[in-house]
């Protein structure tokens, strides 16, 4: 069940990213997570040197395949969750309301949110920046 699983989600990810190259858009930009799943992420601030998203994940949800870019992470509720990592073990993951967290890119969805009670967080995404003082 979980090879099948995880063969579907890569034959997606070939098909978006085949997809994306021959409509000129890059591979983030067909995984952004506002674009894909708009009911999780709204923006609530976007200029020139980061991009604040706020998200709010609730049980069972299905989170479609997304990326993130590098980012910060702070919890508005207090969170709790199950998730799985790379080598198939579970574990829990939990936060209090304020904590703050870095967190490096990632590729992840396609597994339904395992959350104790909905979980609300903004996500500061840093853009590359040349230097100089706006």
């Amino acid at each position: 069940m979980k090879a099948g699983i995880i063969t579907a989600l890569v034959l997606t990810g070939v098909l978006i990213f085949a997809a994306g190259i021959s409509m000129g858009a890059s591979l983030g930009d067909l995984l952004d997570p506002v674009k894909v799943a708009p009911h999780i992420y709204r923006v609530k601030l976007d200029n020139s040197r980061v991009r604040v998203l706020e998200a709010t994940v609730r049980n069972g949800e299905l989170p479609p395949l997304h990326q993130h870019p590098d980012r910060l992470t702070v919890f508005l509720n207090s969170c709790a969750w199950l998730e799985t990592t790379g080598s198939g073990e579970r574990r829990m993951q939990s936060y209090t309301t304020g904590d703050v967290v870095w967190e490096a890119g990632m590729m992840h969805g396609g597994e339904p949110a395992n959350v104790v009670h909905d979980c609300r967080q903004l996500e500061i995404e840093l853009k590359n920046q040349s230097g100089g003082a706006e």
